[in-house]
Parts: structure tokens; C-alpha cells; sequence
């Protein structure tokens, strides 16, 4: 029981920084919403389940940068976000936001094929984590509270 109550203490306080300059971080709602988009493109909404968006990925990732993130990488994170526009731009023609899904698809492919682009794996990294860790997404993959008791032969489709 002791082991429990401190234990808990420590898990409740691991990601907390001490670093008075990653308490200051915060992303816009302009900011919160590219990453919903960018989420959605790699985890599409289907008619089985919602997307990334649904699951509000992009307000996870703020969290999890914040609070988990060194300032190194919060300003990689930072700095990604707006490389990734100014690589739409370059590649596209526009902004991200302002991309049809197809265009967007093909930039986040162009990106994930590139060794040196660490901000991406940030945000690819985070979509996977904030969607799979999300109510939504947890229901995407079947999975079933059992609270009572244990029925091993649930069907997932």
C-alpha cells in the first residue's frame, strides 16, 4: 500500500518541468488547429471510427510539448510547425491548411520519408500516443471495459 501512495506521487509529478521558460509554452488555436489537420491526414476519420481531430490531438500535443518537452525540443516542435507550412508552401503552392486532402497526404508522405526532419516524428509520434490514448481511439481498436467480469471470445468486427 505505502509503495502505491508514493508511486502515485511520482507519477503525477514525472512530466512536470522545473524550467520556469517550458511552463511559458503555449501553441494558438491556429496553431491547435493545424495540428488537429495534420493528425486527421495520418488518422483519417472512417465510418468505423473518428480521426485524429475527433480525438483532439492537437490539444494533446500542447500538453504532452509542454509539460514532457525540454525546451530544446519545445522550440524544434515549434520551429517544425511552421517549416511544415513553409514546406507546403514550397512543394504546394499554399499553406497547409489551405490543401486538399490529397495534397496534404502527399507532403506528410514526402515529409516521413525524410531522415532529418525531427519535427515530424514529434508530431507523428504525438498524433499516434494523443489518438490511441483517447477514448476514441481506444473504441477504434476494439477495446471493451470489462469491469465485471472476463468474456475471452469478444469479436472486434
Amino acid at each position: 500500500m505505502g509503495g502505491t501512495i508514493f508511486g502515485a506521487e511520482l507519477f503525477l509529478s514525472g512530466c512536470k518541468s522545473s524550467d520556469p521558460a517550458t511552463a511559458k509554452f503555449a501553441l494558438d488555436a491556429d496553431q491547435i488547429s493545424l495540428l488537429n489537420e495534420i493528425g486527421e491526414t495520418i488518422l483519417p476519420q472512417t465510418t468505423a471510427s473518428g480521426g485524429a481531430k475527433a480525438a483532439n490531438v492537437g490539444q494533446f500535443m500542447q500538453v504532452m510539448v509542454r509539460d514532457c518537452y525540454s525546451p530544446e525540443e519545445q522550440k524544434v516542435f515549434l520551429e517544425g510547425i511552421d517549416q511544415l507550412n513553409k514546406t507546403s508552401k514550397e512543394t504546394q503552392g499554399k499553406e497547409f491548411m489551405k490543401c486538399n486532402a490529397q495534397e496534404r497526404h502527399n507532403l506528410l508522405l514526402k515529409l516521413d520519408k525524410l531522415t532529418n526532419v525531427p519535427y515530424f516524428a514529434m508530431i507523428k509520434q504525438l498524433t499516434l500516443l494523443g489518438y490511441f490514448t483517447s477514448e476514441i481511439g481506444y473504441k477504434a481498436m476494439g477495446y471493451v471495459a470489462v469491469p465485471r467480469y472476463y468474456k475471452g471470445d469478444v469479436r472486434l468486427a
